[in-house]
């Protein structure tokens, strides 16, 4: 707004409307600041704040729609201001996903961030000699980015680090900054994310196959009459990562993002168009039932960690389940200890200490100093008051086969092999195997199998398979007369019923595949699976011969998995 007597030029009405809008403003940056500072862990403590942030973005964004000619006029509302309004209220969906584990709010976020492009908000912003303008757009870009990696649309992806690469190359040309390095590494970090998923390609038409991995209508095996289950529910999950030097994009490492699918639904889109944004409030709940709430922790350290698992513990409903996913560098002992309590086997570092660490494991000189940031086994006794679902991907996940359920509840651990084939370690940097077969145990499949291409009959053929497998499986668990009850009531629950058919099928693959006899090592479980009736099972093993079959690759796998002992 111009000063002095120019001021009084203005009408009343567009005074106001000025007035007005530059309150909203001020208002929804406050309280977009305030976001950062509330706790990150408990569910009740941060609903009514984001409400309100919430409530002010709805009426910012509908004033400066109502009122564009008098603040393009009299405020000289740039097109970047009208974007970085836009992007905060992508923002703002993104972490309200984060917050509620709710899908269908990454649909949101990508509506406002895909009308930012589409319109063209912050393309006058390179004209202006100011670099936090610049570094405004990038930051954009990068937030898009995660987004639609979560939504798995890898084209608009590849379309946008083409342009991401292209603002960057611009920005460190024009300004001469010390963040060149940072941003680079940006793009290095997002170009190996996406070169670590496996490629399936179609050869009808070379068009590469691009899965969900999220939990579809029919994604889990239907419970048929006769399964006796539980009626527990997965109410909340800490998804931990720490593995040594894998790829990592915006403090998610693969094997967390993989995880992270695999504990979702598919997302509904709530009522917003792509190219006409507008804020849809969250307080309407979708119509079907939620995804379990997550927390997502990129190394964090021992206290960390405890602060969430005990905020989740205590939040915990009743007749719900906690689940923790940690994929982890090994920590070993070093020496026989005298005892054999859930301090003496190790467990997995969260959080790494550069100083000590020696390939994919960690070893301690002296063994009365234990790493500070080693999740033991015994660690999580005191959560197994409730019931617990574990899983560990890690070179020393067997540490936790030295549980003890001491309160009588639910509990499970599904456990990674400790290493795996020659042929097959190299891949350790673009995510572990184990967790790709919770993840897409058919991708996984023919990952082993050597298989990157093949006719798009032939995948629907294998899909479909696949989910006959998961069906007699699942008969398999529920019809086997000595499995430990544990698993049972777990089974009741859609996600977990998903990953314990995903484990048997990924342990009897494994079991059979022949590459895998130079290791002799499988996914194991506390408490262990009754191998005969299940991993071993001659019915499953006959499907997997078949599915191998299908793909003209039986030949890599024994005729019986006894053969490999």
């Amino acid at each position: 707004m111009s000063s002095g007597g120019a001021e009084d030029d203005i009408p009343q009405g567009e005074r106001k409307t000025v007035t007005d809008f530059c309150y909203l403003l001020d208002k929804s940056k406050q309280l977009f600041n305030g976001l950062r500072d509330l706790p990150q862990y408990g569910q009740k403590q941060w609903q009514s704040y984001f409400g309100r942030t919430f409530d002010v973005y709805t009426k910012l964004w509908k004033f400066q729609q109502q009122h564009r000619q008098v603040l393009d006029n009299r405020y000289g509302l740039k097109r970047w201001q009208i974007g970085e309004i836009a992007s905060k209220i992508g923002q703002l969906y993104y972490h309200y996903y984060l917050r509620t584990s709710e899908t269908s709010y990454l649909n949101e976020a990508f509506s406002f961030y895909s009308a930012i492009r589409q319109r063209s908000y912050y393309s006058q912003v390179n004209k202006e000699d100011r670099p936090e303008l610049v570094v405004k757009k990038l930051r954009y870009y990068a937030r898009f980015i995660v987004v639609c990696l979560l939504l798995n649309k890898m084209d608009v992806v590849k379309d946008l680090v083409k342009e991401l690469s292209d603002e960057i190359e611009d920005y460190t040309h024009r300004f001469n900054t010390e963040d060149q390095v940072e941003w680079n590494l940006v793009l290095q970090e997002v170009a190996a994310f996406i070169e670590a998923d496996p490629v399936m390609v179609l050869n009808d038409d070379n068009t590469i196959v691009i899965t969900s991995n999220r939990l579809a209508e029919t994604g889990a095996p239907l419970l048929e009459q006769g399964m006796i289950v539980g009626q527990l529910s997965l109410a909340d999950a800490l998804i931990i990562g720490n593995c040594n030097n894998q790829v990592k994009f915006s403090e998610l490492t693969v094997d967390m993002f993989r995880m992270l699918q695999a504990l979702e639904r598919e997302p509904m889109n709530l009522a917003s168009q792509m190219n006409k944004p507008g804020i849809q409030e969250p307080a309407d709940k979708p119509t079907r039932r939620e995804n379990p709430h997550k927390y997502l922790l990129y190394k964090p350290t021992f206290s960390q960690l405890y602060t969430f698992l005990a905020a989740s513990f205590k939040e915990l409903p009743a007749n719900s389940v906690l689940l923790i996913y940690l994929s982890a560098t090994g920590v070993f002992p070093t020496g026989r200890s005298d005892g054999e309590g859930p301090y003496d086997f190790g467990g997995v570092l969260t959080n790494s200490n550069r100083d000590i660490i020696n390939g994919d494991a960690i070893h301690k000189r002296n063994q009365s100093h234990k790493e500070m940031h080693c999740l033991h086994p015994g660690d999580l006794y005191p959560f197994t008051r409730k019931p617990l679902f574990i899983v560990v991907d890690s070179s020393n996940s067997v540490a936790y086969k030295n549980f003890t359920n001491l309160f009588g509840q639910p509990l499970v651990c599904l456990l990674s092999p400790t290493a795996y084939p020659k042929a097959l370690q190299d891949q350790s940097q673009r995510g572990s195997l184990f967790t790709l077969f919770l993840n897409n145990p058919l991708m996984a499949f023919l990952f082993v199998s050597g298989l990157s291409s093949m006719r798009r009959g032939l995948w629907e053929k294998c899909q479909e398979y696949l989910r006959k497998i998961n069906r007699d499986i699942a008969q398999l668990l529920t019809h086997s007369r000595s499995i430990d009850q544990a698993f049972l009531q777990f089974f009741g629950d859609e996600f977990l019923r998903l990953l314990l058919t995903r484990f048997v099928f990924c342990s009897a693959t494994m079991r059979m595949h022949k590459a895998f006899r130079e290791t002799r090592n499988y996914p194991e479980s506390y408490p262990q699976l009754p191998r005969d009736e299940t991993v071993e099972n001659p019915h499953l093993q006959k499907h997997i011969l078949e599915l191998a079959s299908i793909l003209d690759v039986r030949n890599i796998f024994f005729e019986n998995s006894m053969d490999d002992y």
